[in-house]
């Protein structure tokens, strides 16, 4: 009975020890791409046409909590998050579209400042790409 209560008490110095020299720490969360404004998309589009599509995204933190989005045949709000620098709109509107991408431009005091936003779009005809710029 000894030898199992001095081998427990080793085990738990030791599990201690270990969590003081080596702590574990999580990844430093690296904030948000800044995507606040106006985007122009210009897109190739599922059927092989070419349109210019528009987002004005409102961000708070991660989330995409307001905004619009006008194409040729719709418009209406948008909501999506940003997670670093890749960012998700989802259009509300009669045809739902869903635009993934990658956002990149200058950083300043450590946050992305988005000036493009390139990736893909989906809606009910498929899979469509883009190529977007923040308008002034």
């Amino acid at each position: 009975m000894k030898k199992q209560s001095y081998r427990l008490v080793c085990l738990s110095l030791l599990v201690v020890f270990c969590g003081v020299v080596f702590p574990q720490q999580p990844p430093s969360p690296q904030p948000p791409a800044n995507v606040n404004g106006k985007w122009t998309l210009y897109c190739k589009d599922p059927n092989g046409t070419t349109s210019t599509k528009y987002l004005d995204l409102q961000q708070e933190g991660t989330n995409i909590k307001g905004g619009h989005f006008k194409g040729p045949n719709q418009s209406g709000g948008v909501e999506g998050t940003i997670d670093v620098q890749h960012l998700v709109v989802r259009t509300k509107t009669r045809n739902v579209l869903v635009f993934r991408g990658r956002v990149d431009g200058a950083r300043v005091d450590g946050v992305v400042q988005g000036t493009t936003f390139n990736g893909t779009f989906h809606d009910r005809g498929g899979t469509g790409s883009f190529q977007g710029v923040r308008t002034p």
